[in-house]
């Protein structure tokens, strides 16, 4: 009998104490029922309150403007044409059925970047085609880097529909080596080497603790620092849908300190390092639905800025509702954090499906005493996992591990109404003696098959109730 077993076991004794036991046990159960209903509506208040953006009903046709697909360059005619729809107060851009070949698109306020079915952006992997620098955010951290693929600061209002697609032609050959490690046995490896982000990124990292100003950490050409390939920064009333979005750089969708977003029905799949599907960062009332995802790296990662700059900012992700959404390969299907640092809460996620054999982990919080941050009224409900490594992790020894002075928050978090088909393990759960998991909640859920129970440890507040792994009953 495991230890957790022997737990469980000790903690059913018959009796009066444990009549007691059971008692004390219900009457948590009924109010963390009652806050679950409270939770989901807030969750069904804040989808009404999210509305997408409206464009006057003018197009203007990228062909007119020069586009081409002949494999010329289209960057110039896209920006035209983008410049012409702003300026008269707003509408469609729409580029047809064809292979158009371009370098970085910056949308406009009141633009609706639509690609036809049929319609394929080819992005140039000629790095020097995404300068000058642009303000950005790479893995949490502000500076002035190369362009994101599509890109837009400060606007309201923009768009990116359509059957279309964005190929953003990353592979072994291009802007994946700039990875380092695995990626350097690239093949167009050189007898020189090929540089890679590793000396920019701990530059970078140097200049956040030494709080250095954004406008002098430039990072152009020879910094090696990938750029994200659709990143909204400090936007309003975004929408991102039905889009394929292939071959990214580094992550696929990212909103940063952007409010009132959504993303619906987009197919997001990379394979390549850091292929995140979908980073909303210090973002505020954002859905997230009816999207597939199949990435390198996490399939959809709550974020809000990495250490001293997290801080600075100190704003969380809130007000994010996931769901109906389906994910395949990647590091996490739901994942919180990395670069948490400004905080996340009310996050919900309903009705998703995920599974795959090179499915790492299900659900996923990952912070460290470095990274910090508040997590808080995290809600999960009708998730079904089909085959996946670890089903449940919340991990506050990621990456620098316990080596800094701002331990992570974690609690409120329930798990509703989750079936699992086959984990290799189920938990890998542990908090901090001085800073344990508070408030986690496990109910109605099931695992059908597991090599391994894993691990629960450090928590305070924890639930498990009518919760059943390889057809037997589980609780502590």
């Amino acid at each position: 009998m495991s230890q957790l077993s022997r737990r469980s076991f000790l903690a059913s004794a018959v009796g009066l104490a444990g009549c007691a036991l059971y008692s004390e046990q219900d009457s948590k159960l009924e109010r963390v029922n009652d806050q679950s209903k409270t939770a989901w509506a807030l969750a069904r208040k804040i989808i009404r309150n999210i509305k997408a953006p409206t464009f006057p009903k003018r197009d203007f046709h990228a062909v007119d403007f020069g586009a081409k697909a002949d494999g010329s360059n289209n960057t110039q005619a896209f920006a035209n044409a983008i410049a012409a729809c702003h300026q008269s107060g707003g509408g469609r851009v729409i580029v047809p059925k064809g292979d158009f070949v371009t370098g970085p698109i910056h949308l406009l306020s009141n633009v609706n970047l639509h690609l036809e079915e049929g319609c394929t952006l080819l992005f140039s992997t000629n790095a020097k085609d995404y300068l000058p620098v642009v303000f950005t955010r790479w893995e949490g951290m502000e500076l002035m880097s190369y362009s994101p693929l599509v890109y837009a600061y400060q606007q309201q209002n923009i768009a990116l529909t359509g059957k279309g697609k964005l190929d953003g032609q990353a592979d072994e050959f291009t802007w994946w080596p700039w990875k380092g490690g695995s990626w350097k046995s690239a093949k167009n490896w050189s007898k020189e080497g090929i540089a890679t982000q590793d000396a920019a990124r701990k530059k970078l990292e140097q200049d956040v603790e030494a709080k250095r100003p954004v406008s002098e950490r430039i990072y152009g050409e020879g910094s090696q620092l990938r750029p994200p390939f659709v990143q909204f920064y400090e936007c309003k009333n975004c929408l991102i849908q039905d889009v394929t979005i292939t071959r990214a750089p580094f992550w696929l969708i990212n909103p940063v300190l952007c409010e009132n977003v959504i993303i619906r029905g987009v197919t997001c799949s990379s394979l390549g390092p850091n292929s995140d599907g979908c980073d909303p960062e210090s973002s505020k009332n954002l859905i997230i639905e009816n999207c597939f995802f199949d990435t390198g790296d996490d399939c959809i990662a709550i974020k809000s800025g990495r250490n001293a700059d997290g801080r600075r900012l100190n704003i969380p992700s809130e007000n994010i509702v996931i769901r109906n959404c389906k994910m395949r390969n990647g590091h996490g299907g739901i994942v919180i954090g990395s670069e948490i640092s400004g905080g996340a809460r009310n996050i919900f996620a309903e009705n998703c499906e995920m599974s795959s054999h090179e499915l790492e982990r299900g659900l996923r919080f990952k912070t460290n005493s470095v990274r910090g941050g508040t997590i808080e009224n995290i809600f999960f409900r009708n998730i079904d996992i089909g085959d996946v490594q670890t089903a449940i992790v919340i991990d506050f020894d990621y990456e620098e591990g316990d080596t800094g002075q701002f331990p992570p928050t974690v609690k409120n978090i329930e798990v509703r109404d989750l079936h699992c088909k086959n984990a290799q393990q189920i938990f890998n759960v542990k908090g901090y003696l001085r800073s344990p998991i508070r408030n986690l909640h496990l109910v109605n859920s099931h695992f059908d098959k597991a090599v391994d129970i894993g691990r629960l440890e450090n928590m305070d507040g924890f639930l498990s109730s009518n919760v059943s792994i390889s057809g037997k009953p589980f609780s502590i």
